[in-house]
């Protein structure tokens, strides 16, 4: 029935925000949840990374003058929160889930670690990796890739708003056009932003494929479980 048993699905911080302009917008948690469901009862092991772009951006904030480093710190903490609204979904729908912190802040969340993270999703536990890598001048992308890796996922599940990977912004470009697949070579001869270069790397280097596809059409995380051809993969 499942094309992937145990993956990293990454999450826009953007996206959550809806049809609000800063924040958390209920509606989009309460659907992400839901989908998550549908897929955790099919008995896929899940672990997720979500951005924090909705609430604070390091690299944006260091333009307007913020220290790089404490600007990153608070991006990371803006991750936090949004994984801890996550769980809490999660919890309303019945799905028992675990948040796990780069950076040590319990009662919040537990110290992170690959083994912990491993057994917490054998056990059942949606597993949320927060605070990125818990360094400055890594992206979230940069901090799922890693956790991807680390937990042995089959895929990494780029969830976005776009339906995959098109030769310009769809948003912008009309003319664009969808790559059902994409190499990782490619990606960087044609200068495609998917991912920052150093999350791109690390997936190439460790042969981990990304499924890039619009997360925020309901049904959409459990057609590309089934292995339904939606949204781009990208592999070496």
């Amino acid at each position: 029935m499942v094309k992937y048993k145990r993956v990293l699905l990454k999450l826009s911080g953007e996206s959550l925000m809806g049809e609000k302009g800063y924040g958390i917008d209920e509606n989009r948690l309460s659907e992400y949840a839901a989908q998550i469901k549908e897929i955790h009862a099919l008995g896929v092991e899940i672990g997720i990374v979500i951005g924090g772009g909705n609430i604070f951006r390091g690299l944006s904030g260091s333009a307007k003058g913020f220290d790089r480093v404490k600007g990153d710190q608070m991006g990371m903490l803006a991750t936090v929160v949004n994984s801890l609204a996550l769980s809490s979904a999660l919890d309303s729908v019945g799905v028992s889930s675990k948040v796990l912190t780069a950076i040590r802040m319990e009662p919040i969340g537990e110290f992170y670690s690959k083994w912990k993270a491993i057994e917490y999703l054998e056990k059942g536990f949606v597993v949320i990796m927060s605070a990125g890598t818990g360094n400055p001048f890594f992206t979230t992308d940069t901090g799922s890739s890693l956790r991807g890796i680390e937990i042995e996922a089959d895929v990494m599940l780029k969830g976005t708003r776009v339906d995959g990977i098109y030769t310009a912004d769809p948003e912008k470009d009309k003319t664009a056009v969808k790559f059902d697949e994409i190499t990782y070579d490619e990606i960087y001869v044609r200068g495609l932003k998917v991912m920052d270069l150093t999350a791109t790397t690390m997936c190439k280097e460790n042969d981990l494929p990304i499924v890039v596809f619009d997360m925020d059409t309901p049904g959409n995380l459990k057609r590309v479980i089934e292995g339904e051809n939606i949204g781009t993969y990208v592999h070496n």
